[in-house]
């Protein structure tokens, strides 16, 4: 993996998540790296000023602070495509777009902070646009966890996370909130980031660390640590399968589907007939076109006769990836 050193791939391979709530965090991790804590803070600005990090921080998850997290897509014809692009970009509640090879060819997440602001961000982009979302909630969630792995020759691989019990959410309150505006975009890197944070929002520390710890256990917070680009990590491989699966057995296939090593994330969502009959979808990753291929292959032997149709939708652009914002 050039560019990266060997200080750089420990800490992407140790703190995808796991990063510690205390004061003094980066000197703790530094000393587990065998650094110290200058050198640990410049090598992660350099991983993100560089694009080897997407961010670095908590990941949120919008449902769990209450809100609402949506996939969506449009048909965009050629010569329109990167004038839509710039325009469904330009929304804060567009969390993530790829391209993808499909005649609904962009593909992108709304993070809203309820279904009236969801159902308000579709009507603007079909407004700007001029043309007609698709809209695929999720309806049921199998599986959605991975870490990515580098090794000391460049190599990089998926690694299966389990999901982790959540202790039960609460509505956001106003703290919440504003510790989620002042780090949607990551954490400071400075050597006591918390006291950062709580100074900007008018807090004090140890409040902030036991709200961030509250939110971690209720899985509003995912995870703090690094946010992976796997892009630019060789991981170039990105396929959406979806599958046209009978209705009373697309739990059971989903379930099949999401304990899959090669399925990182696998949803029921709607199906929009004509145009599309899929209602599981799941997400399949690997290092080029040939090997996502070879993974979606075993998935086809694994579903068999409960496919009634399928296809990979594979992306070939990144159009937009910054994570949830929907906190102002």
């Amino acid at each position: 993996m050039s560019g990266l050193d060997p200080l750089q791939r420990a800490f992407i391979n140790r703190f995808q998540g796991g990063f510690p709530l205390v004061e003094r965090p980066f000197h703790g991790v530094a000393a587990e790296l065998g650094t110290n804590e200058t050198t640990l803070i410049q090598s992660i600005r350099r991983l993100c000023d560089e694009g080897w990090l997407s961010r670095f921080g908590p990941l949120f998850d919008a449902e769990r602070l209450g809100g609402c997290f949506t996939l969506a897509a449009l048909a965009v014809p050629e010569a329109d495509f990167a004038r839509v692009a710039e325009q469904v970009n330009a929304l804060e509640e567009v969390a993530h777009n790829y391209r993808r090879e499909h005649p609904l060819n962009m593909w992108f997440v709304l993070a809203t902070e309820g279904a009236a602001a969801r159902d308000d961000a579709i009507r603007t982009i079909e407004r700007e646009t001029g043309l007609p979302v698709h809209d695929f909630p999720k309806l049921e969630s199998f599986h959605l966890g991975f870490n990515l792995h580098l090794d000391a020759e460049g190599a990089v691989g998926i690694r299966r996370v389990e999901p982790r019990p959540f202790a039960p959410a609460r509505p956001p309150d106003r703290l919440d909130r504003a510790i989620v505006a002042a780090t949607q975009a990551g954490l400071p890197l400075v050597p006591e980031p918390y006291a950062a944070i709580a100074e900007e929002i008018g807090a004090d520390q140890p409040t902030l660390l036991v709200r961030l710890a509250e939110l971690l256990a209720s899985g509003a917070v995912r995870r703090i640590g690094a946010v992976p680009n796997h892009y630019k990590l060789g991981l170039r491989g990105n396929g959406m399968t979806v599958w046209d699966v009978p209705d009373h057995r697309v739990e059971q296939v989903g379930h099949r589907l999401g304990a899959r090593e090669e399925v990182t994330h696998c949803y029921r969502r709607p199906r929009h007939p004509p145009l599309w009959p899929y209602n599981l979808f799941a997400m399949v990753h690997g290092r080029g076109r040939e090997e996502v291929e070879a993974r979606v292959s075993r998935l086809v032997d694994e579903i068999g006769a409960d496919s009634r149709a399928h296809a990979t939708l594979f992306s070939t652009a990144v159009l937009k990836k910054t994570g949830l914002r929907w906190a102002g």
